[in-house]
């Protein structure tokens, strides 16, 4: 594709250096994708300026009108330490007319609230586990019947935050406990679902309008003991010794039931458009022993590292990283963003 100017957004603390040379696994692994977008999209021509930002928006702005990029690589997560302020960072961009990767404001501000969009979904009648939201600030009401166990989680926060193994829970008391620790910990809502045993399933979305679904993917659980709840906890994502201990991996899905491969493919098209993503997603499902399949949530722009879930999709399907990369590229480039329909 043609050579362009890509302004890569990352969060200040973020900035990659240029070597990995005297660098422990455990310190490349805070910014391992911001160091694989940025030495791919330099080592396929593009000029690449990485940016940090922590809580202001003066440096993007300058840099926008000084250094002009054909693009924005957004790799934000957060803004000013708050997740769903990503978002705005995303509508300044539509705002300064700047084409940019990764998904609208809109779709941006569906996923990341996750009781709004489990209500939009459970709307559309595609099936997400039943849920309750415990607001922070009062004092939990807890119905008397609950069928149990329940996942409690922050309605807001991704990445695992606030999830262990103890976000499952068996009754009032762990119930009451474990909302209470959300409330304090990640300051958001807690967010209590029922727990759906079985398989957990992740499909990588690409597009904006037309959409390629990526390869199944799936967590193993290894060797985790049959006494702790088969969860998605940040040991579990995160902890490369924890990993090890239990022989916990993810890798293609196999032997899925009959029918199991094509009913994902249309109810993640169906996810990403009823949430108005666009760019790249990955949608999160469960699959009971009995076949029926849940959507647990919808992640707009989740990790793109190489060696990520997203990425080793697409390369079974035939896509390498620097194909995902372009594709990407030229997704931002081509989004029909509101601005793009009024004379300058």
């Amino acid at each position: 594709m043609k050579k362009q100017r890509a302004l890569v957004l990352v969060h200040s603390t973020l900035v990659p250096p240029e070597s990995l040379v005297g660098l422990s696994e455990k310190e490349i692994d805070e910014w391992r994708t911001e160091y694989d977008v940025i030495t791919h999209l330099k080592a396929a021509g593009h000029e690449v300026l990485p940016l940090g930002m922590s809580d202001s928006l003066s440096e993007l702005r300058r840099a926008i009108i000084d250094w002009k990029p054909d693009i924005v690589f957004n790799l934000l997560e957060e803004f000013d330490g708050i997740v769903t302020y990503d978002q705005h960072v995303v509508a300044f961009l539509e705002l300064m007319r700047q084409p940019y990767t990764g998904c609208n404001p809109r779709g941006m501000l569906l996923s990341r609230d996750k009781v709004l969009s489990k209500q939009l979904l459970s709307y559309h009648r595609i099936p997400t586990p039943q849920f309750r939201v415990f607001p922070r600030g009062r004092k939990p009401r807890i119905p008397k019947k609950l069928n149990y166990p329940l996942f409690v989680k922050s309605s807001t926060e991704d990445a695992s935050l606030g999830i262990a193994h103890a976000s499952v829970v068996a009754d009032e008391k762990q119930l009451a406990e474990r909302i209470a620790f959300i409330h304090e910990q990640t300051h958001s809502d807690a967010l209590v679902e029922e727990y759906i045993e079985g398989r957990e399933l992740y499909v990588g979305v690409i597009g904006n309008d037309r959409l390629k679904v990526l390869p199944v993917w799936e967590m193993r659980f290894g060797s985790l003991p049959e006494s702790l709840p088969a969860i998605a906890t940040r040991k579990v994502k995160w902890d490369r010794r924890y990993q090890a201990k239990y022989g916990i991996t993810t890798a293609a899905a196999a032997n899925l039931p009959e029918g199991t491969m094509a009913r994902l493919e249309q109810l993640s098209k169906r996810i990403y458009r009823a949430l108005h993503l666009t760019g790249y997603a990955r949608m999160d499902f469960r699959l009971r022993p009995d076949g029926a399949l849940y959507v647990l949530e919808a992640n707009a722009n989740p990790n793109i590292s190489m060696a990520e879930d997203f990425s080793q999709s697409a390369l079974t399907a035939g896509m390498r990283y620097r194909d995902v990369l372009n594709r990407i590229l030229q997704l931002g480039t081509n989004y029909p963003a509101a601005w793009r329909g009024v004379e300058s």
